[in-house]
């Protein structure tokens, strides 16, 4: 399989599989969901996306089970196809789950058939978790992955809520995860750092770019995220390497900014880039999506952080509200596009 990467942080790479990564993969993610051929199994996100190619196609046909596909995404058709096929699992990424359970339709389709949403692709809001949970009355399953190195790690449909809602799941069997500061050093238990996965569901290199493959000679790969891992082996993703805004010499910790600012009923969506500033380095900027009828101002903004008793050199100093942010096909927010926007809008 030659699959290219999603292209949240820049040009999109052509990552190599072959059948033995995959199914060293597909077959621990059916066994940790216990999915069988009488399961019906949803997916909207595109086939060309290692979600939908993994999950939405090969799952079912190796299980016999029904596919349910969606080629262009309307939630209200989502909610549609849930009900009139019975859809009882299905995996996509944040935005698709946030529709469904935010559509003002919803109370007038019958999904009690719904048992699983396994969400991944990005830091998953902990609020919408919950939200979600409540609202579609399903298991909400968290979980990390990558084009490279497919499903590293999820909850398990029976793990206590702080689990559930707090985290993105403990590795699958026969994958691994560590957490390193700059120098290469291993981190102990809830030590912020680089994550590193290792397994035998990792890629194979890049299409026609070797130099880029970033495993070492113990096959470990360099992931690009940052995250802590608890003393159970449960991690919660704490943002990209890339995606650091250094503000006046200080770490703002994005994911946590952002994991705040979805609570505040106003906000569909949010996501915080770095500005360039000749005296503090970095300045941030929030752009967001709001809910039917509602606003939100920078007014509003810095009234709810107090409130919720952020630290002050962590807030946003510019906002901007749109339709829609850039996302891939898939769903996730391109946030080097932001960036790209937010120097123009925003320069000293």
């Amino acid at each position: 399989q030659l699959l290219y990467t999603s292209g949240t942080t820049g040009e999109p790479k052509g990552a190599l599989h072959t059948s033995n990564t995959h199914f060293a993969n597909l077959t621990k993610i059916i066994e940790r969901q216990g999915l069988t051929g009488e399961h019906v199994m949803f997916m909207p996100s595109p086939l060309a996306h290692q979600t939908g190619f993994l999950v939405g196609m090969v799952a079912p046909l190796s299980l016999g089970a029904k596919m349910v596909l969606q080629d262009v995404w309307e939630p209200e058709l989502g909610l549609a196809r849930i009900q009139d096929e019975g859809v009882n699992f299905m995996m996509a990424a944040t935005p698709f789950m946030a529709d469904l359970t935010d559509h003002p339709a919803l109370s007038r389709y019958d999904i009690s058939s719904f048992e699983t949403f396994l969400s991944a692709g990005a830091p998953i809001p902990r609020a919408l978790v919950q939200r979600a949970t409540d609202r579609l009355q399903a298991h909400i399953v968290s979980a990390y992955g990558m084009t490279e190195n497919l499903l590293v790690t999820s909850t398990l449909l029976n793990d206590p809520p702080e689990k559930v809602f707090g985290t993105d799941g403990r590795p699958v069997p026969g994958a691994e995860l560590r957490a390193v500061d700059p120098a290469g050093k291993v981190l102990g238990a809830d030590q912020e750092g680089e994550l590193q996965s290792r397994g035998p569901c990792h890629f194979v290199g890049y299409h026609k770019r070797p130099e880029l493959y970033g495993m070492d000679a113990d096959g470990w790969f360099r992931t690009g995220d940052l995250g802590r891992i608890d003393a159970d082996g449960y991690v919660r993703i704490t943002g990209r390497a890339k995606d650091i805004i250094i503000r006046g010499g200080e770490n703002v910790p994005v994911v946590e900014v952002e994991q705040l600012l979805h609570k505040h009923p106003a906000i569909q969506a949010a996501a915080v880039v770095g500005v360039p500033d000749s005296r503090l380095g970095e300045r941030g900027a929030l752009y967001v999506t709001l809910r039917p009828g509602h606003a939100f101002s920078l007014e509003d903004m810095k009234r709810y952080l107090q409130e919720q008793q952020m630290a002050k050199q962590y807030w946003p100093e510019f906002l901007c509200v749109l339709d829609d942010l850039p996302r891939t096909p898939s769903g996730k927010i391109q946030k080097f596009r932001l960036r790209e926007t937010a120097r123009e809008q925003f320069k000293a």
